[in-house]
């Protein structure tokens, strides 16, 4: 595969002012993290914008670098398997501000339950050890947003065949030319990603060249940042990136942390990484990687210390996010579905005169905290059981205690596992636990920036394996239903099927009810009561007031809203 066609040449930005007493050159940034990491025979691309004259490798100039490298003994350690994902660093990153989510899924969708808009994808090219990584983390944090998916190019090494194998086993097959990538699978990830939607990638293991079995979930997110060696060498993944960045370090810096790598973490010799360096890594870094650099929007000279070049570029990545920002539009939500007959996946619990009277108290403002909660968690006990019965059951046969067959029915699924959406959400959990055994427990929180008035998902905690379970999701109010729109989503993308979850509220509003049934109508919602009215500010009309304040004894809203204070409006 050719390298793309040359375009006129990219703006450089400046490098960094150098430090007093540096040399012509800076020191060597600190090495990218373990994330972007290639393996024992996976050759560190080489070559950065700055090329010495011929013969600079040579054994003799090699040694002048021990100082630069760790003590080596005369023994090869043993190779570490290396993986072309991080799993040992969590999908997070925490800034001063804010907390980022480098995993997940950003609660950014219409009243179609869908995301309005594409992500933004920011493309990372440069030299292996050319600091992508690094400068990715530092983008991320100075952008601000609270997801990002960070994609390497790392994952997507092709299947090699038996021949292909043998030759990596003795360092004699190149992983530095485009046919080592699958360009079509990196294609299709990125496409479906930049749309919103859930992908599996790839986990490469390098120490034995193949794809393991298990395969990581990625989802869609604000920004999507793409890093790889040959990010910029096919021309359709050029068209999916927002904005194209080649990193250029110098080779010698380059050179220098693969040597460090190679030597301290696979136990291979000096010797052994020039030989490949000049065999495969420069040859393909000359061919196929430096030629992309005039493709790209910006190049960054000297990688990660280059802050003003890091400072330039999210400053233009958030105007372009500001003409693109996801709104979530209540006036759309809130018309959407008028004047529609309520869906037949909706279940109001009966209203006997006992149900009844327990919602007159629980709705009268002069009711004490004591007596608000306890017939709160009466009303719970009833909404869930009344839940558990729409679950799948089969019929069995158990013997009774007189030696007698009797004909019954027992839980058909796997195992049931409730999802609470804070704070509100967490009152019904002790009900839940109630009525269902050793049942699991996962919390969601979603909360309004207080500037923009887009609602945020700040903390998601759910449980192993959750895909093959029937999720209880819990809000004790739901008005225009946005925040149990973007619940059911990341349920969604967690692979739960749409027909297995339930959602129970204590009291909802006709719009919030139709929301959420127009957006996933296999989602099945069941309350105890369904007001038809919503005010101006959203909340439910006659309503129960904030019900958060009232079940903790917190101070209310100003407004006197159904709604969490800073919470998402449910």
């Amino acid at each position: 595969m050719a390298a793309p066609p040359a375009s006129a040449d990219a703006p450089r930005l400046p490098p960094p002012p150098a430090a007093a007493g540096d040399g012509p050159h800076r020191p060597a940034e600190r090495s990218e993290t373990a994330c972007e990491d290639r393996g024992s025979a996976r050759t560190a691309s080489s070559g950065g914008g700055h090329h010495r004259p011929g013969g600079l490798w040579s054994s003799s100039n090699a040694e002048s670098l021990d100082r630069l490298l760790p003590p080596v003994g005369t023994g090869r350690s043993p190779r570490k398997r290396t993986t072309s994902q991080c799993k040992s660093e969590p999908p997070l990153l925490r800034t001063s501000k804010r907390t980022i989510y480098t995993a997940g899924r950003p609660p950014w969708y219409n009243e179609h339950g869908t995301q309005s808009k594409e992500a933004f994808a920011i493309g990372l090219g440069g030299g292996s050890a050319s600091g992508k990584t690094t400068v990715a983390r530092m983008i991320i944090e100075a952008l601000d947003v609270p997801w990002v998916v960070l994609l390497s190019m790392d994952s997507f090494y092709k299947v090699l065949t038996t021949q292909q194998q043998e030759q990596a086993a003795h360092n004699n097959f190149n992983f530095d030319h485009p046919d080592a990538f699958d360009f079509d699978l990196i294609v299709s990830t990125l496409k479906k990603l930049k749309q919103g939607k859930s992908v599996k990638v790839p986990v490469y293991d390098f120490t034995t060249h193949s794809r393991k079995k298990d395969w990581k979930t990625l989802y869609g997110a604000n920004v999507i940042i793409f890093e790889g060696i040959m990010a910029f060498a096919d021309k359709t993944l050029l068209e999916l990136l927002d904005m194209k960045i080649f990193v250029d370090t110098d080779s010698d810096i380059r050179l220098v942390r693969r040597l460090r790598r190679d030597i301290s973490e696979r136990g291979r010799d000096i010797e052994g990484v020039i030989k490949q360096y000049n065999k495969f890594v420069k040859p393909a870094f000359d061919q196929y990687i430096q030629p992309t650099m005039r493709v790209a929007d910006i190049v960054v000279p000297w990688g990660s210390g280059n802050t003003v070049a890091i400072d330039l570029i999210v400053q233009h990545m958030h105007s372009q996010l500001e003409e693109r920002k996801l709104r979530w539009d209540m006036a759309a939500l809130a018309s959407a579905h008028q004047c529609h007959p309520l869906p037949r996946t909706l279940s109001v619990l009966k209203s006997t005169p006992q149900v009844r009277g327990m919602h007159t108290i629980i709705r009268d403002k002069e009711t004490s905290r004591d007596e608000f909660i306890f017939y709160s968690k009466r009303l719970m006990r009833l909404l869930i059981e009344h839940a558990l019965s729409f679950l799948p059951f089969q019929d069995c046969v158990v013997q009774t205690p007189q030696g007698q067959d009797y004909a019954g029915k027992c839980y058909a699924g796997k195992q049931i596992t409730g999802v609470s959406i804070l704070r509100a959400g967490e009152t019904m959990e002790p009900a839940l636990r109630a009525v269902c055994k050793d049942v699991r427990i996962g919390t969601i929180l979603i909360q309004t920036n207080q500037l923009t008035g887009e609602p945020e998902l700040h903390y998601l905690r759910l449980p192993k394996d959750i895909s093959d379970d029937h999720v209880i999701l819990m809000d004790c109010t739901v008005s225009t239903g946005a925040a149990a729109m973007m619940a059911v989503r990341v349920l969604l993308d967690h692979d739960v099927p749409e027909d297995k979850i339930f959602l129970l509220s204590l009291l909802m509003a006709e719009m919030g009810v139709h929301s959420v049934a127009y957006a996933f109508p296999r989602v099945r919602i069941i309350t105890t009561a369904v007001d038809k009215r919503v005010n101006d500010l959203f909340r439910i009309i006659p309503g129960i007031g904030n019900f958060g304040d009232r079940y903790f004894g917190t101070d209310a809203a100003p407004d006197g809203s159904d709604e969490e204070e800073g919470a998402s409006t449910s």
